[in-house]
């Protein structure tokens, strides 16, 4: 039996494009180039028919390292919290106020990309500082 070696997450979300984008900038990963024939995305939108515009898109990290994102447009909006959810590693190998303070910028450039800030968890003795955030579509996420 093969072991299976690399997955893809998945987000349903209403705009496919946005929400990818945003998680290109977050992560350092890429857009696809658009399909052959077309000088751009909005171009290969355009020929489609209007329920099928912006219906997926994908971000993947360049290095191949890590896992394709996909996203896919679904009719219903966020209702409850994710289950599952992405951690940002901002502040591997980080203790105390040198990883706080580190957490703390990363969360400023991501809310300049659209990011909301749920709550910043100060380290307690047991568990170290992390900040859960929302993307641009109100999924959690955490910077760790």
């Amino acid at each position: 039996m093969a072991s299976i070696r690399q997955v893809q997450v998945t987000f349903d979300c209403a705009d496919p494009e946005r929400v990818a984008r945003f998680w290109c900038e977050v992560l350092g990963y890429v857009a696809p180039p658009p399909p052959d024939g077309f000088a751009n995305w909005d171009d290969y939108h355009g020929s489609l028919p209007a329920e099928k515009r912006n219906a997926w898109f994908v971000a993947s990290d360049p290095t191949g390292a890590g896992p394709r994102l996909f996203f896919q447009r679904v009719p219903e909006g966020k209702v409850v919290k994710n289950r599952v959810h992405l951690d940002v590693r901002a502040g591997t190998g980080l203790v105390g106020d040198e990883r706080l303070a580190a957490l703390q910028a990363e969360r400023k450039r991501l809310e300049a990309l659209g990011a909301t800030c749920v709550q910043v968890l100060i380290a307690d003795g047991e568990n170290e500082s992390c900040i859960p955030m929302l993307d641009v579509e109100g999924n959690e996420f955490c910077l760790d």
